[in-house]
This record gives structure tokens, C-alpha cells and sequence, in this order.
């Protein structure tokens, strides 16, 4: 956090220095980015001890979660970890199950899958259903889903969050440890200290969070580069021309017209485009209202 934010955050060579939400901002590309050092969290963390449930509920909250590892210390912390965070319902660099639950009042449970399901039957779905009382539902696989991803539908509390992983203090480890973490899935390795592959960390945090900025002109002005509207999700529908407005404000949208753009979405610049139109990053756009 002190690095990388210039907020101050205690650190030291034994663990748990952090005893509080230490919040800092990262000025990167024209975006603000908001980050937190929050404590750490030990084994039953998710039952509440070590303040464990106020520490994961911030988490919760996040678009991006980055769990700091000791490059010298075993890797089974990092299991410890996410067991402690999946135990509170965050699911980590997956996506929900593309499964349809709906309850209904009477005819049972009716099963039917789009896919060949290898993991669920009709006998287990009834079974977990069974479990949670629900007599009638619908239930309707759309992927080669399994009996846990059914339960978090049914709960639907889950939340599911891009995660990376730190490894720190890279400098006390051999080259070749270091190239098998450097192959390894959402890992990044850093020396904090040296300041070393910072840049590459903040690489990863903007491509992980998605964020696509967009740029204002107002009519016979040039483009305002300095203050771009930042659009945050990862699916399309999040980064429209109508998501733009509603992001400025919600009542842009009653007297919209068209709109303007420049930029890689447009097939020639400018473009006239509706409110469906996808923006990527970097575009200029232009509002055009109803007379």
C-alpha cells in the first residue's frame, strides 16, 4: 500500500502489523483506484476469530482481491486462505453457474439439462433440494455444473470476485522457484522492499478490473483528456453508451438523441451511434439530446 499509494501502512519483519483498514488510492491511466490493507485473517477466520467476519466482509465489497503471499513461507497458506474466503461465501477468480433455480409452488422438482452433466442426475438434484426443503423447483443445467455449484445457486449469496496473488519477497527465493511462479495461474511476484515488477502489478489490477475509460467533448470543444468517466464491469452490456449516461446521470437518459463517438469501437470516425453501442477504452464520446 505505501508504495504503491503513498499512504503510510506499518510494516515490519514479523506478522500482522496491519490491525485496521488502512485505505489508500492509486492514480493510474486517469483512474482512481481505491485500495485497502486490510489485517490478516487466520484459520476460523470465517467462524469470527481473530476478527476474521468484519475483516471478509469488506472483502465482500471488493471488484478485486489481492492476497499477499511470503514468497519463503509454504504455499499451503494460500489454501488456508481461500478455504477461509469460500467459507464466507466468496468464490475466487470463477464465474456463476450458468444454472436456472426457480421455485414454484407445486409440481415437484423438475430436472433437465442443455448439456451432458457428468456430476449431477435427477436423484442428487432432488436430494439437494430435499435438503434445503424446497419440494418444487425448476431446475435447468446449462453447463457440465457440479453438486457445489448448485448449492451456491441455490443459496445465492455467493459472490465471485477476481483474485490475484502476491507473492512477495522474491529476493529471498532461488530463480528457479521464482520461474515456477511466474508460470503458475493469476500469480504476480514482487519484491516490495526493492520495488521490484510493481508496474507489473498494477498492470494485472487494470486488466483484471476491466475498467474502459471514456473521454467527454463537448460540442465545438476538444475532448476533455484529463477527466475521463471510468465504466467498470466485465460484460458488455456494462460498457454501453446508455451505461455512460447513467453513470454522469440517470436523468440524461429522457432526453437522449444520439450520440458521437471516436475510438477502436467505431467502424469510422465519427460514428452515430444509439445507446446499445459498446464503448472500449480510450473512446471520445459526444451526447447529443432531443430539441
Amino acid at each position: 500500500l505505501t508504495k504503491l499509494t503513498g499512504t503510510q501502512s506499518e510494516a515490519a519483519d514479523y506478522e500482522f502489523t496491519t490491525l485496521t483498514c488502512i485505505p489508500g488510492t492509486i492514480h493510474y491511466r486517469g483512474a482512481k483506484i481505491q485500495l485497502l490493507d486490510l489485517p490478516g485473517i487466520i484459520e476460523g477466520a470465517k467462524d469470527g476469530k481473530g476478527r476474521g467476519r468484519q475483516v471478509i466482509a469488506v472483502a465482500r465489497s471488493c471488484n478485486l482481491i489481492l492476497i499477499t503471499l511470503d514468497a519463503a513461507k509454504p504455499a499451503s497458506h494460500k489454501r488456508l486462505i481461500e478455504h477461509e474466503l469460500e467459507g464466507f461465501g466468496i468464490r475466487l477468480n470463477k464465474t456463476a453457474p450458468n444454472i436456472v433455480f426457480r421455485r414454484k409452488d407445486r409440481g415437484g422438482v423438475a430436472f433437465s439439462t442443455a448439456v451432458q452433466a457428468t456430476h449431477l442426475d435427477e436423484d442428487i438434484v432432488q436430494t439437494i433440494c430435499k435438503e434445503y426443503r424446497i419440494h418444487s423447483a425448476d431446475v435447468i443445467l446449462r453447463e457440465d455444473a457440479t453438486e457445489d455449484d448448485l448449492i451456491d445457486v441455490i443459496e445465492g449469496n455467493r459472490i465471485y470476485v477476481p483474485c490475484l496473488y502476491v507473492v512477495n519477497k522474491i529476493d529471498a527465493i532461488s530463480m528457479e522457484e521464482l520461474e515456477l511462479y511466474d508460470r503458475l495461474p493469476h500469480f504476480v511476484p514482487i519484491c516490495a522492499k526493492l520495488d521490484w515488477n510493481l508496474d507489473g502489478l498494477l498492470e494485472e489490477i487494470w486488466e483484471r478490473l476491466a475498467l474502459v475509460r471514456v473521454y467527454t467533448k463537448p460540442k465545438g470543444q476538444i475532448p476533455d483528456f484529463d477527466e475521463p468517466v471510468i465504466l467498470k464491469g466485465h460484460i458488455d452490456s456494462q460498457h454501453t453508451v446508455e451505461a455512460f449516461c447513467n453513470r454522469l446521470h440517470k436523468s440524461i437518459m429522457n432526453d437522449f438523441k444520439q450520440a458521437v463517438v471516436w475510438g477502436t469501437s467505431c467502424r469510422f470516425c465519427p460514428q452515430k451511434t444509439g445507446k446499445d453501442h459498446v464503448l472500449e477504452d480510450e473512446d471520445v464520446i459526444q451526447i447529443i439530446k432531443k430539441v
